[in-house]
């Protein structure tokens, strides 16, 4: 099977999900293969697989987890991507290299910077408690260079404003002056997300 009739079949297990738990092995031994496209659509499927059935994905997560290395931006991208499916599902199987996924934050490549700020979100939803000290970092991709990763950062502190508000709460200024003053529609839109979800979390603690 060439490289593009693999991509299809891949592309059609995408939504075969009731197949996915039986092909985890399959898909994880596409990691080895010689196409960084084919290694690139493994590394996204197994980051839903794993979503899905973390205890399975289990055995796969170190050859994940070392694409993190990768010369090439779109493996260590989608690495990231599936490291964070994963993390929401079940934190501990991704514990080991969770410190790790923060020097992205400072990748060459903006797509790379984007991915660590979604594989952040995702592994927030159900574990923000880990990000106490890590909100300064996301305070700094407020101004990135890149636009995609200026839309993309205020979600994280949606993401965490909503279920630990104490956390978001030395940021709202800056977000609110992001809100009024940035250029970019998407990220004032996103801000004013932000503070929303920091209200309602406020509001949901004074009332437990």
């Amino acid at each position: 099977m060439n490289e593009t009739e693999l991509y299809k079949e891949l592309g059609k297990l995408t939504k075969e999900k009731d197949k996915w738990r039986e092909n985890i092995p399959y898909v994880s031994s596409l990691l080895e293969h010689d196409s960084a496209k084919i290694q690139a659509k493994a590394l996204w499927l197994l980051g839903e697989m794993g979503l899905k059935w973390p205890s399975e994905i289990a055995c796969c997560v170190s050859s994940v987890a070392a694409f993190l290395n990768s010369a090439e931006p779109l493996l260590r991208e989608r690495a990231l991507n599936a490291l964070g499916r994963i993390g929401r599902a079940d934190f501990e199987l991704i514990r080991p290299y969770w410190k790790d996924l923060f020097r992205f934050a400072k990748d060459g490549a903006p797509n790379v910077r984007l991915n660590f700020i979604w594989a952040s979100e995702n592994i927030a939803t159900n574990s923000p408690q880990l990000y106490a000290d890590s909100m300064s970092i996301f305070a700094g991709l407020l101004h990135d260079t890149d636009d995609k990763v200026r839309m993309a950062a205020p979600e994280i502190f949606r993401v965490i404003g909503k279920r630990r508000p104490e956390f978001v709460e030395p940021y709202i200024e800056l977000l609110t002056e992001i809100s009024e003053t940035d250029t970019n529609r998407v990220v004032r839109i996103h801000s004013r997300g932000a503070i929303k979800a920091f209200n309602q979390g406020q509001s949901h603690a004074a009332d437990e």
